[in-house]
């Protein structure tokens, strides 16, 4: 995380590797990178692949759609960007192309989430031309 952003809270250091992912988001998509040697999807954005190292990948859309995995609400946050948000609901998403990904469930009542709730991306702009996925309630 760096500076941040139009909302106050940090914003993601975007490099090399997951520049691709950035972008796509910005454009209200969600990517995640396919590694081209073995097939392996894989997320976060990363040079090589978990699986068979092979430094060979390539992006893959993704459908945005997903089951929360796990989640915590979080009641107490003093860092700058995060106080006045709280209560705010920190879970991972496992997508149906089986990646997870930790971010956001907005748009619902903390006490509404439970595991294996069926949810959607959203796009939340933290700045021009920077936007991170969160999730809502389908």
């Amino acid at each position: 995380m760096a500076k941040s952003g139009g909302l106050g809270v940090p914003t993601p250091r975007v490099d090399e590797e997951s520049k691709g992912y950035w972008e796509a988001c910005e454009r209200g998509e969600l990517y995640v990178q396919k590694c081209r040697k073995c097939g392996r999807l894989r997320h976060y954005p990363r040079a090589l692949c978990p699986a068979c190292l092979s430094d060979d990948a390539e992006w893959q859309r993704c459908s945005g759609r997903g089951t929360v995995y796990t989640f915590t609400v979080v009641f107490q946050n003093q860092a700058p960007g995060f106080r006045g948000r709280v209560p705010y609901v920190l879970a991972y998403v496992e997508l149906e192309e089986g990646v997870r990904l930790l971010t956001n469930i907005v748009d619902c009542e903390p006490e509404s989430v439970e595991i294996g709730m069926a949810v959607e991306v959203r796009f939340t702009e933290l700045q021009p031309g920077l936007a991170v996925p969160m999730f809502a309630a389908r």
